[in-house]
């Protein structure tokens, strides 16, 4: 091609550039205003389709930084749109509950969990109805990019606004691509939020219940190294014998800790004999485990 056409390398190598890069040039220019505001948004959500990147090191070294602190930014700011949709949505059903004469006018948990269900689905087949039409989608593959974008997969398979100078030319599409984005994550991480909490409630009570179960069984038992010597609390008479022995009160020392008495246990070389501590040195009450 260079011989045929008498084209320089440095000619050939722009040529390159510009046919490699044809694609993403279809949506305009991806570094203006515009196409920045779309790809900080996309880092912030943690959505990553990778349509387009930073190619300086200063670019990267910002993005690196930006990510560190937006990111966080961003969860919080989901978490905190997503409660108050969740307030919102609980005095909806409050109010629609007392319209409709019910005798529980509260809203609970499941009913938090199915508002916030149907809101998603209703962005989600919304979404895709438009992004089918000004992208040229099957609804399908437009339902497909929906969920994936919500779901802050983001595969980068779809993209919207990468054809036809969307970025420049329509920025009505553009405003709506970003508070698709931006409010569809705030209500999809309320209805994921929910149903995390459902499943950790879930949890405690299970834990609850086998507390309760065990507690008053642990009342009515108690055990004294391995053997069953209570009930309720009192010591059974019986299971602990009484001892009076006077072995059990020599001390193994060689004075006369336990007075003179001791002495007497002396064999002629000066040396006391062992004998065994007391059974109720060891004495060691404990509640028994269930």
């Amino acid at each position: 091609m260079m011989r045929k056409y008498n084209i320089t390398p440095e000619d050939y190598r722009m040529v390159e550039i510009v046919i490699i890069e044809n694609k993403p040039h279809k949506a305009g220019p991806q570094w203006k205003f515009a196409g920045a505001f779309y790809f900080a948004t996309v880092v912030l959500a943690m959505i990553g389709y990778g349509h387009s990147t930073p190619v300086t090191i200063g670019g990267k070294a910002f993005c690196m930084a930006y990510a560190m602190v937006g990111i966080p930014l961003g969860l919080v700011m989901f978490q905190s749109i997503g409660e108050r949709l969740n307030k919102f949505a609980s005095v909806v059903i409050r109010r629609a509950k007392r319209y409709l004469k019910c005798q529980k006018t509260e809203a609970t948990e499941m009913n938090l969990m199915l508002a916030t269900g149907m809101l998603s689905s209703i962005i989600i087949t919304t979404g895709a109805a438009v992004f089918s039409r000004y992208e040229g989608w099957s609804y399908f593959d437009s339902f497909y990019y929906c969920f994936v974008t919500l779901t802050t997969i983001g595969f980068g398979d779809y993209v919207a606004l990468q054809n036809d100078q969307a970025l420049s030319n329509k920025p009505g599409y553009v405003a709506l691509s970003l508070v698709f984005i931006l409010f569809g994550l705030a209500v999809v991480a309320a209805s994921i939020n929910l149903l995390v909490l459902r499943f950790m409630t879930m949890n405690a009570e299970d834990v609850r219940r086998e507390d309760n179960e065990l507690q008053p069984a642990s009342h009515h038992v108690l055990t004294l190294d391995g053997e069953v010597v209570a009930v309720n609390g009192k010591l059974l008479a019986g299971h602990v014998p009484m001892i009076h022995d006077t072995d059990d009160c020599v001390s193994v020392c060689s004075c006369t800790c336990l007075g003179t008495g001791t002495t007497e246990l002396l064999d002629s070389s000066g040396y006391q004999g062992y004998r065994p501590p007391s059974i109720t040195t060891g004495l060691r009450v404990k509640r028994a485990s269930v």
